[in-house]
């Protein structure tokens, strides 16, 4: 797993994702559902891109995000307030 720390960084990660799956930049913007700009401006570092779309992109390449280094029980206590509908 690879610690990502910068937009350049993570665009570097996903470019490499996607021509290790033998994936073009249109095939992976269709698969995610987002444009081809967008695939372009991810993998260039853009900074000031839509997080749900990045996610979505993750997520066409078959990968999660982690965060590590948070306080969990902050993560799981507002997880959890979701899972009810709160």
């Amino acid at each position: 797993m690879s610690s990502i720390r910068t937009t350049i960084q993570l665009g570097d990660a996903l470019r490499a994702a996607r021509k290790q799956l033998g994936l073009t930049q249109p095939q992976l913007a269709l698969a995610a559902g987002v444009g081809v700009r967008f695939i372009v401006d991810l993998e260039a570092g853009k900074p000031t891109l839509r997080l749900e779309k990045v996610l979505r992109v993750i997520d066409a390449l078959g990968g999660e995000l982690q965060l590590r280094g948070l306080p969990s029980n902050i993560l799981e206590d507002r997880h959890e307030r979701n899972d009810h509908g709160r």
